[in-house]
């Protein structure tokens, strides 16, 4: 099934939103919409899916996402249910790249912030000391008045933009047309894998693109990536099928030879081992309306992530 398009109204005297959402469980399906989202579990835990990525969220969990990425927060059964000792609460903010008039975030001072925003396109997990001050910020924006809440928003943006601990969640291959800052080599190297991983690349071919020897190219790449040239790559493909498999109807072996792989039991190998269950659970896992049966789906997943 794919993501649900969906709108939030937004008050006619304010540029950006924020609000409480305190409801026996998170209402939302699997959904994307036009702004960037910041939002605070404050109370209740389950499992989330950004994108290509499955995880658990508990109390305290912060993830900035930007425009058009698919997401769902999927409670525990307790809340579920209606057993839990206190309904499910979160504070969410909702912003557009122009909340502040065209060019806002091409401005000097924007710089690094804008930097970060680039980044949320695949989902970050904020964590560290920035995690706290945030946290602390967006519980007392709910009580603040027009001018003192965008002030707030601006110190939110100085924190995560200088903060280093964080976790991207959305998988490069799902996320095309994100554009990483970095060295001209590293973004050379970058752009040639998003425009040819359906392709076979070759380590000399792509060592070739940095301008190094394959020996070297391959420490460069393990020394960035923290991963191996190969490991990167099978991540773009099975991204890039994660992304087809939610979007369209092709079957399974089209959506391998598409992504990249040129034989289907390398691809169920190499998907069960980044997603930990088959493309074909994963498509049900999404296509079903069966919340029980994408509940158990990602209990698997957090059970063998450790």
């Amino acid at each position: 099934m794919k993501p649900v398009e969906m709108r939030f109204a937004k008050d006619f005297d304010k540029s950006f939103v924020v609000f409480r959402e305190n409801c026996k469980h998170f209402p939302c399906p699997w959904h994307y919409h036009p702004e960037y989202e910041l939002v605070l579990v404050t109370k209740s835990s389950g499992r989330r899916m950004v994108g290509d990525h499955i995880g658990y969220f508990d109390e305290g969990d912060l993830v900035i996402m930007g425009p058009t990425l698919p997401h769902v927060w999927v409670n525990d059964d307790k809340y579920i249910n209606g057993q839990a000792d206190s309904p499910a609460d979160a504070i969410v903010i909702h912003f557009v790249d122009d909340f502040l008039g065209e060019g806002f975030f091409q401005i000097p001072e924007m710089e690094s912030i804008k930097n970060f925003l680039e980044l949320s396109h695949h989902g970050a997990v904020i964590k560290g000391e920035a995690k706290d001050k945030v946290s602390g910020i967006m519980k007392d924006m709910l009580n603040m008045n027009g001018i003192q809440r965008l002030a707030s928003l601006i110190s939110i943006f100085d924190i995560i933009a200088s903060n280093s601990e964080y976790e991207l969640l959305a998988s490069p291959g799902f996320v095309r047309n994100s554009h990483l800052r970095c060295s001209d080599r590293f973004s050379k190297v970058t752009e040639y894998i998003m425009r040819n991983f359906n392709n076979e690349i070759t380590l000399p071919e792509i060592a070739s693109i940095a301008n190094m020897a394959v020996t070297t190219f391959c420490n460069f790449f393990k020394e960035q990536y923290r991963i191996t040239f190969i490991e990167y790559l099978n991540k773009v493909r099975i991204g890039y099928a994660c992304k087809l498999l939610c979007e369209n109807k092709q079957n399974i072996v089209e959506i391998a030879y598409e992504s990249g792989f040129n034989n289907l039991a390398n691809f169920n190998r190499q998907f069960k081992k980044l997603k930990n269950m088959t493309p074909s659970d994963y498509r049900r896992a999404l296509e079903t309306g069966d919340i029980l049966y994408q509940e158990r789906a990602l209990e698997s997943l957090i059970r063998s992530a450790g």
